[in-house]
């Protein structure tokens, strides 16, 4: 297994255990340990409307770790367009979290931040392991 694929998993394992522990204080009704500021405030994010899924009680970390946890098994398979399409909709979700932090509520969470940038690392991987597949078959 490539070395890129093993840094993948364990980015993706990485991003079950911050999905994890968000979910965890979700239910257990807790405020992560974070810095507050007027910018940097994990209690306005977690606690703001965006951070269920529309309609449920379910937070969106649990999505997190549903989406990373496919991502680890993904990455034990042979490379292909899946990795490239399943990171893909994880960073077009990425963005858009982002912008909700962002322009929504004006407050980061940074265990969300980590775990965004989690996801861009494994969109990154998946990207260079298509351009090296591309430039392979050129």
């Amino acid at each position: 297994m490539p070395r890129a694929q093993i840094a993948a998993i364990l980015v993706s394992v990485a991003g079950v255990g911050v999905s994890i522990y968000l979910t965890l204080l979700h239910f257990a009704g807790v405020t992560p340990a974070c810095p507050a500021s007027s910018t940097v405030n994990c209690e306005a994010v977690l606690s703001s409307q965006y951070a269920v899924i529309a309609g449920t009680s379910i937070p969106t970390s649990a999505a997190g770790i549903v989406w990373f946890g496919i991502s680890a098994l993904l990455w034990t398979w042979r490379f292909g367009p899946l990795h490239l399409a399943w990171s893909a909709a994880g960073l077009a979700t990425v963005l858009y979290l982002v912008f909700v932090e962002v322009v929504r509520l004006g407050a980061i969470c940074l265990w969300c931040t980590a775990a965004h940038a989690l996801v861009v690392v494994i969109a990154m991987i998946a990207a260079f392991l298509w351009s090296s597949r591309e430039a392979a078959a050129a």
